[in-house]
């Protein structure tokens, strides 16, 4: 069936910014295909990482770990949100995976089911999020820990935190043996080598996200947005275009119609900010974005016609200025409507 909306994902971009993250960390680089490898297919990320050279990979619960279904038997999988009660099935059966345990009662929990199986566990250093206190580290006595991870507050901004995060994952992981330590994502890799310990755990930087500024150099856009035209109108002077009409035409104004809207991830913020182009002419957004339409100035595109193609300025950093969204959410967010094609 045809879909008027094309998500284009390169794995040359994808596989090289992996290896500059693993180059610029130091050590093992993982990637984390939680959310659906952040939205762009987990399965076929793991394939092309895991073909690089990639054997650390990273989900978020049980559900990720069924859908990915088995991976290859040399390859780690961490399920960061641990082990809830419901969970326990899951982990029973799918014996390749580790939970990354983040309280006492999850801790508790794992000895009673698997106390053999190596795990992994998450101490809090100040985030206070998911993972245990320091003070509750006693509960961990007769582990397997296969991986001690934490997790910065503040890795994207140069924020005194990270530093006494830091120092913190240090002590603790001078008292908690475990086969490796963990601490860094994307952004704490360009905090420095420091910070790399045994394994890092990217996910933004390996999709095409800047999390840092040292780091817009370094990585590459890894998916395209496009988007067939389902009509070219002309707005006359004077008239309004979209709801609200926020949009009014100072003279006549072509208009190409775009199958896209917030259904599908091009948010509202992107209202009258976002663009477009085809054939190298720029067509920014006119007026307000609805659920499945965007109106684009034309004028310049004067063969544009219904069917065309056009291509959504999606480049992650600018795109989270324009619509106000951050890169993980805009990344996240892209819907099902897109027909998701690697190359």
């Amino acid at each position: 069936m045809h879909r008027p909306l094309r998500l284009t994902c390169s794995k040359d971009a994808l596989v090289a910014n992996w290896r500059t993250l693993a180059g610029r960390a130091g050590v093992a680089c993982g990637a984390a295909i939680k959310a659906d490898g952040y939205g762009l297919g987990a399965l076929p990320v793991l394939d092309a990482l895991y073909e690089a050279g990639c054997r650390d990979f990273f989900v978020s619960t049980w559900w990720e770990v069924a859908e990915l279904g088995a991976v290859p038997a040399d390859a780690s999988l961490s399920v960061l949100h641990g082990l809830g009660p419901a969970d326990i099935g899951p982990a029973l059966q799918w014996t390749g995976a580790r939970p990354v345990l983040n309280t006492v009662q999850q801790v508790e929990r794992w000895k009673q089911i698997a106390p053999e199986r190596e795990c992994d566990v998450m101490i809090d250093t100040g985030m206070n999020r998911l993972g245990l206190r320091r003070d509750e580290a006693g509960a961990l006595t007769g582990l397997n820990i296969h991986t001690l991870h934490s997790h910065l507050a503040c890795g994207e901004e140069d924020h005194p935190l990270n530093r006494l995060q830091l120092e913190r994952f240090r002590s603790a992981a001078a008292d908690i043996a475990a086969t490796r330590y963990s601490l860094a994502n994307s952004a704490a890799i360009f905090l420095g080598r420091e910070y790399s310990f045994d394994l890092v755990r990217p996910g933004l930087a390996i999709y095409g996200g800047v999390p840092r500024r040292e780091a817009r150099e370094q990585i590459r856009p890894v998916v395209r947005l496009e988007a067939q035209v389902v009509q070219r109108r002309l707005i006359r002077a004077g008239e309004s275009c979209g709801y609200g009409g926020l949009f009014v035409a100072q003279d006549d104004t072509e208009a190409a119609i775009v199958n896209l809207g917030y259904a599908d991830g091009y948010w509202r913020g992107f209202s009258g900010r976002g663009r477009a182009e085809v054939g190298g002419v720029d067509l920014p957004v006119l007026g307000r974005v609805s659920m499945d339409l965007v109106a684009l100035s034309c004028d310049g595109a004067s063969e544009l016609a219904e069917g065309d193609w056009v291509s959504l300025h999606f480049a992650l950093e600018e795109a989270a200025q324009a619509s106000g969204m951050s890169q993980y959410e805009l990344l996240t967010g892209l819907g099902r409507r897109f027909e998701r094609l690697w190359h």
